[in-house]
């Protein structure tokens, strides 16, 4: 079971509480099982995993917004990754696209929801069989 200072302790760089409230952590630990199927994760050191990588992009994204807010912005607005910035004559250019998962949605909007990503595709795939070039089954 995930708590807050278990969190706070595999994820270091959340530890400013004044910035990444206890309440915050604690809602998204509790909303966690809506998304996450103990069923799917079977073990608990992985669900533990997952759900502190959904917690992570989670107060990321609420960190961005709150910042957002605090600059004059409006929170919650959709914009994807800045790929290029141009300001007089100084040019800043970034591959998100090398990074980003194909379909990757909002998971694509912080490292957390990526990784997030991988390891449910890597679980929903199911068991594999390989077997030798040439050894296929025959009936």
């Amino acid at each position: 079971m995930v708590d807050v200072a278990t969190f706070r302790a595999n994820f270091p760089e959340f530890a400013d509480s004044t910035k990444y409230p206890d309440p915050q952590i604690n809602f998204w630990t509790g909303i966690s099982p809506v998304y996450l199927n103990p069923c799917v994760y079977t073990d608990a050191p992985t669900l533990d995993f997952v759900t502190q990588l959904f917690i992570a992009h989670n107060i990321t994204i609420s960190r961005l917004n709150q910042f957002t807010a605090q600059v004059g912005g409006i929170p919650g607005a959709v914009a994807g990754p800045t790929t290029s910035k141009t300001v007089d004559k100084v040019s800043y250019t970034s591959a998100a696209q090398l990074v980003a998962l194909d379909n990757g949605g909002s998971w694509n909007l912080s490292q957390y929801g990526i990784q997030f990503l991988q390891i449910a595709r890597m679980w929903g795939a199911g068991g594999r069989q390989l077997m030798p070039s040439g050894d296929a089954l025959r009936h």
